[in-house]
C-alpha cells in the first residue's frame, strides 16, 4: 500500500499547519523550511487570513499579494490588460 502524497502548500492543508503554528508566519516558515516573505505569498494566494499578530508584522506585504492576486491595482480599482 502507498503512502498518500499531501501537497504541503494545498490551502487546507496550510491553513491547518497555520493552526498547528499558533498562527505564527514566522513559526509556520521555520516548519515548511522557506522564507517568511514566501510564507506570507502562500497565505495570501491561498486566501488564508493573518492573525492580528501577523497582520501588524506582515500585513502591507500580504495585502499586497492578495491585490495583486485578485487583479486590483495600487489604486485600488481593477486592473485591466493592455492590448
Amino acid at each position: 500500500m502507498q503512502p498518500c502524497e499531501v501537497d504541503p502548500t494545498d490551502g487546507r492543508i496550510l491553513e491547518r499547519n497555520y493552526d498547528y503554528a499558533q498562527r505564527n508566519v514566522w513559526l509556520l516558515s521555520m516548519w515548511y523550511e522557506c522564507e517568511t516573505k514566501r510564507m506570507v505569498e502562500l497565505l495570501a494566494k491561498r486566501g488564508i487570513g493573518l492573525s492580528s499578530n501577523d497582520e501588524r508584522q506582515f500585513g502591507e506585504y500580504y495585502w499586497s499579494v492578495k491585490c495583486r492576486e485578485n487583479g486590483v491595482g495600487e489604486s485600488g480599482s481593477l486592473e485591466t490588460g493592455s492590448g
